[in-house]
């Protein structure tokens, strides 16, 4: 076997067995900002463009009119975002279940990058433990924003992790809450053909 399934497997192993022993990662005390936190995310009309623009330029809704920082420091807007299906997940370094789900979102999005845009939001960890979830996962190819301020955590009002708000089209918050791997690919899917 290749190395890097090798560690992967190793890896699935480790959450598997802490997967028993948690049923869901619940916001304990790690929930404080911690020293060095980003800066605040704004929430003004957004200028910067993030992945690939719309057919034709959508009005913006409330729910994407935000800028943030992504964890490599690019300018992010959620604005370019808008007139597609978006789903933002809120996730933690030190969490078991987002670790879990983490194979998911490798896996789905890619293929949906241009028409249900899944934006990873991290937060809850230091920097580094953020960069290195995302190495060891596989999700650089998906925006990972850095949000160690709590910003989009507060303005979505998540109040753990991991947290998946799916905004259609219009800008609704069509679901907010836990999916595991099998259900956001259903979702995912509903929403590319919707």
């Amino acid at each position: 076997m290749p190395p890097r399934t090798v560690h992967r497997l190793g890896a699935a192993a480790v959450l598997a067995a802490t997967l028993v022993g948690t049923a869901a990662c619940a916001v304990g005390p790690e929930r404080a900002t911690p020293a060095g936190a980003a800066p605040a995310v704004s929430t003004a009309a957004p200028t910067a463009s993030a992945g690939a623009p719309s057919a034709s330029p959508a009005r913006v809704p409330t729910t994407l009119a935000f800028t943030a920082r992504t964890l490599d420091g690019t300018a992010f807007s959620a604005a370019a975002l808008a007139g597609r299906p978006v789903v933002l997940w809120f996730w933690a370094p030190w969490c078991a279940t987002c670790a879990s789900q983490a194979w998911t979102v490798a896996e789905i999005a890619p293929t949906y990058r241009d028409t249900v845009p899944i934006v990873g939001v991290a937060g809850l960890g230091q920097q580094q433990a953020m960069k290195d979830f995302v190495t060891e996962f596989d999700l650089a190819g998906t925006p990972q924003l850095d949000d160690r301020a709590g910003t989009l955590w507060r303005r979505f009002k998540v109040a753990e992790q991991s947290t998946f708000v799916i905004v259609d089209r219009d800008g609704r918050v069509v679901h907010q809450g836990f999916l595991d791997g099998e259900a956001l690919t259903r979702q995912v899917e509903t929403l590319a053909r919707g």
